[in-house]
Order: structure tokens, then sequence, then C-alpha cells
């Protein structure tokens, strides 16, 4: 009885908490900002929204609802400058240029953050987070109009503002003046006592940073509209497991036995946040150190992607672009608590003594030592993020923006044929507004796909310590693994991502903590509409010997709205729906023949709605080069190139052809 009392003493009051935002939140512009000056010449006058289903404070209540994202003390970024100059570090024209969408200020809001950065807390202090809204908000420009796209693939350069963020810091470090100047700002918005408590954490979180961008730097630049995110969630999981009996291992192989007994003086077997600080501070005094560590505990951050499309989502049988993600049970929670770790969530990892009732019956005492994964993970609010989203909706062609002309319904007719006979064993239609919608994904195996392996490779190729996780075990489709030495990152990742879901909140008192825990999973499970299933389409199968073969393949999906989500491809290595009907490489005998570009720029919003896609020339963007590696934009050539179906040859498409199927694929 007391646990069911619990249960339900907690919905009551977030749900008044949430209409009071509503009421307040009720701006028709979502609170949207205009830039007059673009760095790529592409600048917006006005700002609208498309229609999928959401009302302003859905937006707005999704633009600011806190996960767990600890990324800076909040005072911190508030003062910070850009790096060489006195200016705000979080002016609007400087994270409109990193490609973050600028806002106002709204009652949920206040500080006019751009879309998806809030003011988070955990354990009495307040940071800057970033919440899903960040990398899944999007925005096209047309002839002046920007055009927002809730839960659309975002732009942002997330590599370049960490960079710049990190120089930031660093400025406030090492330069006296910057530094002065920053310290008083800080004072005077009075979460900090002293300047010394300052100056400590201007040092820790510095080096947090530059610790950070050298564990994930990557040969191949990201560059805007992309991310390795899995390979940054990745990192961050196997930094936190590190005990001391495996890093003592690994740390002999670089540095000598006083070298190590140094590094790990006072450290018990479970290494505190402060305690892996004091030794990356101490091996990155040696940048020879920082780089054999890497290469021995950490994996490579090189195949980025773009910011998947948010719409559908809940009503997917397996998400993320290899299908590693099932939609079923606890899978979504568990899929957000991952990217929480990724978006530097704070993770509190220790041993402790709890009450057990096994052990007592055990003969071993009332109490155990055990793991907990204590971290800032908001999972209330994971869970409401994931039911707000089951109600958005694609966005529908602008016809009133681009035109009655941009539409040619006879072409339509025709492109819906060519569809029906070439796309639709991969990518099923949908109707995008039935509450009955399901996407049955198609995993498509990357050598039948063609399209650049570096992701799905990634996923099940290495191998971390388990650490912390070490002799327990983990589910996967063909059985339990048991988490040895080392294990597969993916197996690691769920167990991690499972257990701070297991543990209850740390930042509210006793019975709330246990209140909300109870809610959330109870209605994570009741919920949930999608049960597990088997993978739909053509792709290895995951056996005792491989249990996670399945991942090395990519994901065919429902194309409502993609005409809205250019780059295209899962590594964004094509800018626009056309030339992705078009061949990777031109025949060299043939200096009419079109194909899809080997470079081009990436940056601008500015939308082509005759190509249906990014403009990808006549600015100084960032330059995509698909000859490196983890950027091939080869693959996926499905009417690009003949092919033989049995005896019949079906040749590849006609420019009026791909017309046809563009005008078909807008109207979705």
């Amino acid at each position: 009885m007391l646990v069911l009392l619990l249960v339900v003493a907690v919905p009551p009051l977030a749900l008044s908490l949430f209409r009071h935002q509503q009421a307040s939140d009720a701006d028709p512009g979502r609170g949207a900002a205009t830039v007059a000056q673009d760095a790529f010449d592409d600048s917006f006058t006005k700002v609208s929204y498309l229609d999928q289903n959401w009302q302003p404070q859905d937006s707005l209540w999704f633009y600011t609802t806190t996960q767990g994202s600890n990324l800076l003390p909040y005072d911190f970024f508030m003062a910070l400058e850009q790096p060489g100059t006195s200016l705000p570090f979080r002016a609007n024209e400087h994270m409109n240029r990193l490609r973050y969408l600028p806002q106002r200020a709204t009652s949920s809001n206040p500080d006019a953050l751009p879309v998806g950065f809030v003011k988070d807390s955990y354990l009495n202090k307040n940071y800057v987070g970033l919440t899903c809204a960040a990398c899944h908000t999007a925005q096209i420009n047309y002839r002046g109009l920007g055009m927002r796209i809730d839960g659309g693939p975002g732009g942002a350069d997330m590599v370049g503002f960490l960079q710049e963020l990190t120089k930031a810091m660093q400025a406030v470090r090492d330069d006296p003046a910057v530094r002065r100047r920053f310290v008083t700002a800080v004072l005077a918005r009075g979460e900090y006592a002293s300047a010394d408590a300052i100056i400590a954490d201007v040092g820790t979180y510095t080096q947090r940073l530059v610790s950070y961008n050298i564990i994930n730097h990557s040969p191949t630049d990201y560059g805007y509209a992309r991310l390795d995110a899995f390979g940054r969630i990745y990192n961050r999981t196997l930094e936190h497991l590190l005990n001391r009996s495996q890093l003592e291992a690994v740390l002999r192989n670089i540095l000598s036995p006083d070298e190590v007994a140094e590094a790990l003086a006072g450290m018990g077997d479970t290494l505190s946040s402060a305690q892996r600080d004091q030794l990356i501070a101490q091996l990155a005094r040696n940048p020879r150190h920082i780089d054999l560590l890497k290469g021995e505990l950490f994996i490579k951050a090189d195949a980025p992607v773009s910011y998947p499309f948010l719409w559908d989502v809940p009503q997917h049988d397996v998400v993320q672009w290899n299908g590693l993600g099932n939609n079923a049970g606890l899978g979504p929670l568990g899929r957000n608590a991952g990217e929480v770790i990724g978006v530097f969530g704070t993770l509190d990892w220790h041993e402790a003594d709890t009450y057990s009732l096994g052990s007592l019956l055990a003969g071993h005492g009332v109490k155990q030592r055990e793991i907990r994964f204590d971290s800032s993970v908001n999972v209330e609010n994971l869970r409401l993020i994931e039911s707000r989203l089951a109600s958005l909706q694609s966005p529908q062609w602008p016809r009133k923006v681009f035109g009655d002309a941009s539409i040619d319904r006879a072409r339509g007719l025709r492109g819906e044929r060519l569809f029906n006979s070439r796309c639709a064993g991969c990518h099923a239609s949908i109707e995008r507004s039935s509450p009955e919608r399901r996407i049955v994904a198609y995993m498509g195996n990357v050598d039948e796909v063609g399209t650049d392996p570096a992701m799905a490779d990634n996923s099940i190729k290495y191998m971390g310590y388990s650490g912390i996780l070490r002799n327990q075990y983990v589910g996967a489709g063909v059985g339990s693994i048991l988490l040895d030495k080392k294990a597969p990152i993916a197996a690691l990742l769920t167990k991690a991502t499972m257990s701070v879901l297991e543990t209850r909140d740390p930042d509210k008192s006793f019975v709330q903590r246990w209140a909300e825990w109870l809610h959330n999973m109870a209605k994570a499970f009741s919920g949930n509409e999608i049960k597990a299933s088997n993978k739909h389409g053509n792709y290895t199968i995951d056996t005792t010997i491989a249990p996670y073969a399945s991942l090395r393949a990519y994901k065919g999906r429902a194309l409502n709205g993609i005409w809205a989500t250019a780059p295209y491809l899962h590594n964004g290595s094509v800018p626009t729906l056309y030339d992705l009907l078009l061949p990777a490489q031109c025949p060299a005998n043939d200096k009419q023949a079109e194909c899809r570009p080997a470079t081009f720029q990436v940056g601008s919003r500015e939308f082509d709605p005759v190509k249906v896609g990014i403009r990808s020339e006549g600015y100084a963007g960032f330059t995509f080069d698909t000859r490196l590696p983890g950027n091939s934009n080869a693959g996926h050539e499905y009417g690009a190139v003949a092919v033989v179906k049995g005896d019949i040859r079906v040749p590849p498409l006609t420019r009026e052809e791909r017309l046809d199927l563009l005008d078909f694929l807008k109207a979705q």
C-alpha cells in the first residue's frame, strides 16, 4: 500500500508545474530571434514555424526541459568572453556562427540562451547544459525567411563550439586581464563566495575540456551538422568505468613504476571524479602520455554522422543509424540516458555500503558493498520528453513559401510509381498524422547498401575495459554476456545506462527519490506500446559468437519529412536529394554526365527547393571532402546506376524521372 501511495503522489505536482509552464510559454513565435548579419550571407529577418502538431508551449518546453547535462558552471558560461575579445561568448551572433539557433528571452529562458541550452541544477549547483533540442532542432532559410523545424537535424558545429569554449576557458586561466574581468563578473552573479573558489573550478573545467578534446580528436573534421555522438558517448562511459586495478595495468605500459605509484597515490579501487581529474591533469603534463593513454583506453571517435531527425522516433521498432537502440520496454530511457552521458552528464559512480536483505539472509550482515551509479541524469524528464515526441509530426512542404509551382502534381504521380517500384522495399510509406503509425526499419547490410562503413564498423570492432562492471552480466539478443576484463563497447554502454536507470536520484529526499523512480519505471513500461520484435531487412544475424553482428547495418525508414533533413546519407556526405539520385562517380569517358559532388560547402541554411537540400557552393563555409576517411558518398545508388534483376536490366533514372521522384518526396 505504501508503494502505491508513493507512485501516485508525484504526478499531480509535476502536472501542475507543466500546466504553469504551458500557460506562461504560449509565445506564438517560440522566442525565435533573428540575426542581422550572418557569417554565410544567408541572413533571416523573420522566423516562422511549420505545422508539426506542436503548439508554441510544446516547442518551448522541448527547448528548455533539462535532462541532466552539466557542461560548465552556469555563471561561468554567462560571464565567459569569446577568445581574443571582450564580447560575450553566448552572444547571438557568435552562437549563430556555430549554428546554434538564437532565442529571445522567454519565461522559461529568461537569459535568452540559444535553443537547447539551459540552466540545469545538480546537488545544489547550477550548470549550463544541453537539451535534446540543441542537436535536434533545425532551421532552413529561403529568401530571408527562417523556418524552424522541431525535431529536425541540427546544423551545429559542436566540435568547433567545444574548441572555442576551451580556448575561452584557457584565456581565463592564463591571461590575468581576462581572469580579472571573469572573476568580477562571476562574483557579481552571487553563486560563488570567493575568487579562489572560482579559480579552482576554472582549472578543473578547463582541464576536463582539454582532455575531452584530446580523447575525442578525429583526423577527419566533422564540420557542421554532424557528430560522432556514439564515439563520444562510448569514451565518456569508458572513462567513468575505470577502476584502479585495470588502470594500473594500463599505466604500467606508459609510465615507470614510481610514476604509476605517484599517479595512483591515495586512490581506492573505484575512482572519484576528482581523482580522474587529478590523474588526467598529471598525465597531461606530457602530451605523449595522454596520447598513449588514449590509445590504450578509448576508441577512435572518427565516424561522424548527421544528427537524426526525431519525428516518429517513439513509433520505431529500432532506432539509431545502425539499429543499436531497441525501442521496446525501457529501451527509450536507456537510449536517452546514454545521450545525457554524451552531453556531459555528471557521473558520480562510486562504491558505497547499502542495506541489503539478500546480504542479511546470506549471513553477511545488513549491509553490502556495491557500486552506486549516481548521476545527474534526469530520468523523469527523459520519460516526459519521449512522451512529448510521440505527438510530433513531420513537417510538410511549405508550398506558400516556395510557390505553387514548386510541386507539380503530374510529376508527383509519376514519381509515386517510381518510388513504389524502386524505393518502397526499404522505405515504407506511412500516414504522418495517424496515431496508429509504426516505423518498421529496414536494416540493410553495409555491404549491400554500400555507404561509408565507419560508424557501423566502430560499433562492433572495439572492446573496452569493463572496470567497475567486471563480472556482471548484460542481456543481448542471443543471451547474456559476462563482462570480462574487456568487453564489447555496446555491452558496456548497455549495462552502464541500465545501471543508471536502476539508481534512484541522489538529488532528492529518500521518499521523493523512491516515489519518482517507481512512478517513472511504471510509466515507462506501461506507456510504451512498442514490444520487442525481430529486426526487418537483410543483415547479419547475431550469434553467441558475434552477439552484435547485426549492428553492421544501416537503417532505412519512412521518408515523410525527408525534404527538410539535408545533407543526406547517414554521414551527411550528399548535399541534396537530387544529388543522392546520381551516381557517386561519373564515368571517366562521359564529360556530360552528372554525379554527386566530391566536395561541397556546409554551414549555410539557405534552402534549394529545386534540388531539395542545402546551398552547397558560392560561399566560404566548411568544405566537406568526400575523399577523407569516414566521409565517403558512395553507396545507396538505387536508381542512380543500372542494375540487373534476374534477366532484366533496369536502367538508371533519367533526369526527368529524378525530378518526378523529387516532386513525390516533397509531398511526403
